[in-house]
């Protein structure tokens, strides 16, 4: 089946035939949507035409594999794919292992896997369940860990999901977005959602940060604004960053992990000194990227916090008991009630019939209390993952790549700064370190090993982690 590269030519008269996801139908079609630092330029015209091609090509919906990296040309096939509503993408990182991508294969059975300058090929033949109607993409809920498990995201997500996020950065179609968190990632969608909704142009590479590319595109295009995780601000303010004359940039935001509290002050004081925005942000995958932002006016003075609720979304906390807290300085669970809240899990093919599961309410499961203001403070958290250089990773799936090595003498905590595993055997860690720098494509300083003599259990033998040493 050979996959439509070639848009229809500038004369093409366009006509939509259906209501178009966030509108892209309403913005100038000649209107640049993308512009990527190889220098290659979508507009907004060309997706509609794309999406409305995917629409006439395929007349039932169709689950594919996406394998994308930051190209204009997998943004256009991302958003085309989505607008047309009949092709549902799993959005994957282009350099998935063989192994991670063939596992996925046999679990989802797509009917087409895509890669940039290749044909869309044949995958399966064989029709599985039928896809949920509202069911919209799919994200993998653990970076490279090897889980199956996805999340199922609809379109009222994105739709609910773009429009938080642009009303509170008080996006407009002048924005030009510096976009280089990875499309296949949840924040690197929401920018891309929220922006396109306002006709925006979006900047977007895959160039290294560390690149003096990287900084020529940013400068020749005129970047308006620059989205990261923890590890991307570390990485500006190793660049000498505060130095560097940027008169067009006028945001900048985070997310995607807890910052350090001396590099956050740090860009919270350059930009109230030099009148730039700097807004912080937490989110979740399950709530399409985005549950709570700080205003800039408080980005100083509450420096750790994740802030207020995003509009049209709701945050509280409840007890034990479940219960609601409504006093200040009590903690709780942190909970999360909005549009953008996704429909719940996939484990099987079968999974991706299935309806709303959540209906628009999750437990975050972190752990949180609320000042006299209402801005929300996060402590810990309840449920065993970790956010490393912005990637989220599973603490049970990484201990099973570890088990794979050492068997079961071995455990996996951490922070949202290092993943600590603990093992028996000494002679094993050289391969044990191997095996999670693989897996998770991190850098080997996210890891530290330590050497005990058992590993705490109780009878029934469930470890127990509250009991290593030094944690």
């Amino acid at each position: 089946m050979k996959f439509p590269h070639e848009v229809c030519p500038k004369e093409y008269f366009h006509f939509s035939l259906f209501p178009m996801l966030l509108n892209l139908d309403h913005i100038p079609s000649d209107h640049p949507a993308v512009i990527d630092s190889e220098g290659n330029t979508i507009t907004y015209g060309q997706i509609v035409r794309q999406a409305e091609t995917f629409r006439k090509q395929y007349t039932e919906r169709t689950l594919c594999f996406l394998l994308v990296e930051n190209t204009a040309q997998c943004a256009l096939t991302i958003m085309a794919a989505l607008a047309s509503e009949r092709l549902v993408p799993l959005i994957l990182n282009l350099h998935t292992e063989p192994t991670l991508l063939e596992h996925l294969n046999d679990t989802y059975q797509p009917v087409f896997v895509w890669k940039e300058k290749e044909s869309f090929t044949l995958a399966s033949e064989v029709a599985g369940e039928a896809l949920y109607p509202q069911l919209s993409h799919l994200l993998p809920t653990s970076g490279s860990t090897g889980s199956p498990k996805l999340i199922r995201h609809s379109y009222d997500n994105i739709e609910a999901s773009a429009l938080n996020i642009s009303t509170f950065f008080q996006l407009t179609d002048q924005d030009r977005p510096l976009l280089v968190l990875p499309l296949y990632y949840t924040m690197g969608l929401s920018v891309l959602f929220s922006h396109l909704s306002v006709g925006a142009t979006i900047l977007l590479t895959g160039q290294s940060m560390t690149s003096a590319r990287f900084w020529q595109f940013m400068k020749e295009e005129q970047a308006t604004s620059f989205t990261g995780v923890p590890y991307s601000y570390h990485i500006l303010n190793l660049m000498r960053f505060f130095r560097m004359d940027l008169p067009h940039l006028r945001l900048l935001t985070q997310g995607g992990g807890k910052m350090p509290t001396d590099l956050n002050r740090r860009f919270a004081e350059y930009c109230r000194d030099t009148g730039r925005r700097w807004i912080a942000t937490y989110g979740q995958s399950e709530c399409t990227a985005r549950m709570a932002w700080l205003p800039p006016e408080w980005a100083c003075d509450k420096v750790g916090s994740i802030g207020i609720a995003v509009p049209n979304g709701e945050l509280s906390l409840i007890d034990t008991q479940g219960n609601t807290i409504t006093h200040s300085h009590v903690q709780g669970e942190m909970c999360y009630r909005g549009r953008n809240v996704t429909l719940g899990y996939a484990y099987t093919r079968a999974d991706l019939a299935m309806g709303d599961e959540r209906h628009g309410f999750i437990h975050t499961g972190d752990l949180a209390y609320r000042d006299d203001d209402g801005c929300y403070y996060i402590v810990g958290r309840l449920s065993r993952f970790l956010k490393l250089y912005g990637q989220r990773i599973g603490l049970d799936e990484c201990e099973q790549i570890v088990q794979g090595i050492v068997g079961n003498e071995c455990a996996c905590v951490g922070t949202d700064q290092q993943l600590i595993v603990y093992i028996t055997d000494a002679t094993r860690s050289a391969e044990v370190s191997e095996a999670l720098i693989a897996a998770t494509r991190l850098p080997a300083t996210s890891f530290q090993l330590r050497v005990i003599d058992r590993i705490p259990k109780n009878e029934a033998g469930k470890k127990l982690y509250q009991q290593l040493p030094q944690y």
